[in-house]
């Protein structure tokens, strides 16, 4: 999960960055609206936390632009600007949530949680990747989707994890490969597309929703296309 910060202030920047980070996240820093909009069409981010009073493009016109450009991507806006029409401001401009400073960081990191949980994301929950109604108990080695448990191998239980630290992510055969097999592993075989359809059997099986979508071209996206 990689999370942008947009905040001007440096002390405060950090503070949330190192916060995401010791809960498992991702985050990168931009101090103006101008690198940040930059940043959103060359990186992908899971999540924009955006200041309102920023310099370059304010955070208002900055939330308008990435909605635009990211529309399923989730914006939490964090300003000391906390009256009512503040916030309808920040909703008027596709704000998904709004927190006023000063706050809690166990707040910011419960709101961080719930909208990505909401837009279909990789949650992180103590040692387990949740994903919609899948789970993956990292400390158990077991997979349980909707209340059942699901019996995975070794190798398939690694290669649903990779998955899941990536949803959203386009990821190719080798990249797969190299993060899943060993450095040995030949690239020449059909291997890594015969696990991912051993894996696609035993967790969508019977549901409705597939969670596992081939890029013709490209290789392989878990969660929401």
């Amino acid at each position: 999960m990689k999370i942008l910060i947009v905040e001007d202030e440096p002390k405060v920047a950090s503070f949330i960055k190192k916060g995401l980070q010791e809960n498992h996240y991702e985050a990168e820093i931009s101090y103006d609206g101008i690198s940040a909009e930059k940043l959103s069409r060359l990186y992908k981010f899971d999540l924009f936390i955006l200041d309102v009073i920023i310099p370059g493009i304010g955070g208002l016109e900055l939330c308008t632009k990435l909605k635009k450009f990211n529309p399923d991507i989730p914006v939490l806006m964090l300003t000391a600007l906390g009256t009512t029409d503040d916030k309808i401001l920040g909703f008027d401009a596709g704000a998904d949530d709004y927190l006023v400073k000063p706050f809690e960081f166990r707040e910011l990191l419960a709101r961080v949680k719930v909208l990505l949980k909401k837009s279909g994301h990789q949650v992180n929950i103590g040692n387990k990747l949740i994903f919609e109604d899948l789970e993956l108990d990292l400390n158990r080695k077991i997979a349980v989707r909707s209340g059942k448990s699901i019996e995975l191998t070794a190798r398939e239980f690694s290669l649903l994890e990779y998955f899941m630290r990536n949803a959203g992510r386009v990821l190719s055969r080798n990249d797969i490969a190299e993060k899943v097999w060993d450095a040995g592993f030949d690239f020449g075989t059909n291997v890594v597309d015969v696990y991912v359809n051993f894996l696609r059997k035993k967790i969508e099986k019977g549901y409705d929703k597939k969670l596992i979508h081939t890029k013709v071209g490209f290789g392989y996206v878990f969660g929401n296309l």
